[in-house]
């Protein structure tokens, strides 16, 4: 008998805007243990706020490529910028992606002797007002209130496990204004018999809200059978997938699901995205900070089971400071990156590549 979700769980922020939260809790906390992907349909960003964005992608990936090349990620330590097609690794494999990461805003404060992970946190590079008018504005501005839906969003999370909507604010600097957060703008170009656009993985922290903003196909999710699930692009949804490290404190109660992203085929479109990840702070060592649960809480994680997967990135957050996990992370997609601002950990993850 499949134990696995055969669809993506819809939750609608209306009935939590209208005085229904307990209903709303409770298909949220169906959603974060039997899935842990879930469609939030008409989530709280201003009106239009979310076309202006789409109607910037294919002109910021339109840029000629030598202005596209002074924004590189390799020039920056905080793994900021921009990344050409067939540039980060995925399990050792190449993805077939073009892609721009920005944060959100944040003034680096490592200094010598800081744990390295400190440099992660730092400035954005973006396109100049010249090259892409209004871009940094309106990009700004969504992930302003996709960071502030995220935050309401996690103490909903912490309601729907019985925590208290509380429960989970040690694992962020208050506020979380004061941290900085990560996106992606990505774009997923048709392609033949390659098909990772992105491989097998989870993402590290709590919480991506991802803004598929194609009408194309192409993200899955596995269940816990190891079956692949389409999530296709729905009209006014956010999707809202776990990350590993909330999977960890949790104690597996909420499910970091395995994701993979395929290529639209030949003959298509482009595919364009844009994830938000949600970060916690970066010196907390989650295994000293794992939570109890209800056994009715419990009893739900062990009906659900452990799940088959494709992925096993994040692992080191049994023994390691968050930040550093997630230093690990970007190092093994970015060995560029890695090898001009992180030289001693370069070697240790690619001790075969010479300098």
């Amino acid at each position: 008998m499949s134990r696995g979700f055969k669809h993506i769980p819809i939750l609608d922020w209306k009935i939590y805007q209208e005085g229904q939260k307990p209903a709303f809790l409770e298909q949220l906390r169906d959603a974060l243990i039997f899935a842990g992907f879930l469609y939030l349909q008409h989530p709280p960003i201003e009106a239009g706020l979310i076309e202006r964005v789409k109607e910037y992608l294919p002109k910021l990936f339109a840029l000629p490529a030598e202005t596209k090349h002074k924004l590189d990620m390799v020039n920056s330590p905080h793994f900021l910028g921009y990344s050409s097609l067939g540039s980060e690794l995925t399990k050792g494999k190449v993805d077939q992606r073009e892609q721009f990461d920005f944060g959100t805003p944040y003034d680096c404060i490592w200094k010598e002797g800081d744990p390295e992970y400190r440099k992660l946190w730092g400035q954005s590079q973006w396109p100049s007002e010249e090259d892409l008018p209004g871009f940094k504005d309106t990009l700004t501005r969504y992930l302003s209130q996709v960071q502030d839906l995220s935050e309401i969003f996690t103490h909903l999370v912490a309601e729907a496990l019985g925590l208290g909507p509380n429960g989970l604010d040690i694992f962020f600097d208050h506020p979380m204004s004061s941290m900085q957060h990560r996106s992606k703008v990505v774009k997923y170009p048709p392609v033949g018999d390659e098909q990772q656009g992105v491989g097998p993985h989870f993402d590290s922290g709590f919480l991506t809200l991802l803004l598929q903003a194609s009408s194309h196909r192409g993200l899955q999710a596995q269940n816990v059978d190891g079956d692949w699930i389409d999530v296709p692009p729905l009209d006014d949804t956010l999707v809202v997938n776990i990350g590993k490290g909330l999977e960890f404190v949790t104690q597996r109660v909420a499910l970091a699901t395995t994701h993979r992203v395929l290529n639209p085929p030949l003959g298509s479109t482009d595919r364009y995205s844009v994830p938000y990840f949600q970060i916690i702070k970066q010196d907390i060592k989650l295994a000293d900070s794992v939570i109890d649960f209800s056994p009715e809480i419990l009893a739900l994680r062990d009906k659900r089971g452990d799940p088959v997967s494709d992925s096993v990135n994040y692992s080191e957050y049994g023994t390691e400071e968050s930040g550093h996990v997630s230093l690990i992370g970007r190092i093994r997609s970015h060995p560029d990156v890695a090898r001009r601002h992180y030289p001693t950990l370069y070697k240790v993850y690619f001790p075969g590549e010479s300098q």
